[in-house]
């Protein structure tokens, strides 16, 4: 069996360590795995308050995308909205990337116009739907109360349904000592990535999860609609959180979308 490296991409407030359990059933079985902090998430230490836009808050991705030898390519996963930061890596660097996979994540042609029903759902995952936003989320304003908040966080009492409702008490009590503000100008960005032929010829897999809680299933499938993957994989019984609630699931999803690449 070819042996790959998968590079992870975390959602809002998460972190490279949200992966834990996929990077180690992977690692053990010969692959490699890299997981990646954001700027401003998991350990990196930049205050997220400070980070300006999508390309600023994906430093790290590009960095590490940057120092591939060139016959180096990887496999990016992604989560929810760190879909967007995905889609910008891809068009970035192409040539690095043999495959996209896209776990309940923000799956947008680049350079594509996204209608509404779906805009309100991106915008609810990243916290930038003002009827859901002030419900869920908690916003920090660091350029003052007249501007943009510059982070937004869950409160605390819709975590475990809006995040976890399915995933093991154990992982959602780690998660909630980990969770941090997430950068509000990087989601600003997602939906206007602009358009990159480039990103047509590099396969996508989708994995949708049937009990999600904060990207309805419904819409999952009106947006893969707009951008068929080659691959689509259910996880019936996953809440949006799929690496908690359904770890071992996902690794053999991962590893079936690998095994279509030619050598």
């Amino acid at each position: 069996m070819s042996k790959h490296h998968f590079v992870f991409v975390h959602g809002a407030g998460h972190g490279g360590w949200c992966w834990y359990k996929l990077a180690n059933s992977l690692r053990e079985n010969g692959h490699k795995a890299t997981c990646i902090d954001l700027k401003g998430a998991g350990i990196n230490p930049t205050d997220p308050n400070t980070v300006s836009s999508l390309d600023d808050y994906d430093k790290p991705l590009y960095a590490f995308l940057s120092q591939l030898s060139l016959d180096q390519k990887v496999i990016l996963v992604s989560h929810s909205v760190g879909g967007g930061s995905m889609t910008a890596a891809m068009c970035l660097f192409p040539s690095k990337v043999s495959m996209a996979v896209y776990v309940a994540a923000a799956m947008v042609k680049p350079g594509t116009l996204i209608p509404d029903s779906l805009k309100n759902v991106m915008k609810i995952c990243s916290g930038l739907l003002e009827e859901e936003t002030e419900k869920i989320w908690d916003f920090t304003f660091g350029n003052g109360p007249q501007n943009l908040p510059t982070s937004i966080m869950m409160k605390p009492e819709y975590v475990r349904d809006k995040f976890y409702n399915e995933s093991p008490m154990e992982d959602y009590t780690l998660a909630t000592t980990l969770l941090r503000p997430a950068p509000v100008m990087a989601f600003l960005g997602i939906m206007d990535i602009p358009e990159a032929a480039e990103t047509d010829k590099i396969p996508r897999v989708y994995v949708k999860t049937g009990k999600d809680h904060l990207f309805n299933p419904a819409l999952q499938e009106v947006m893969l609609a707009l951008w068929p993957p080659a691959q689509t994989f259910l996880l019936p019984e996953s809440d949006h959180s799929a690496f908690f609630s359904q770890p071992q699931e996902l690794y053999q999803f991962l590893l079936q979308g690998a095994s279509s690449l030619i050598p």
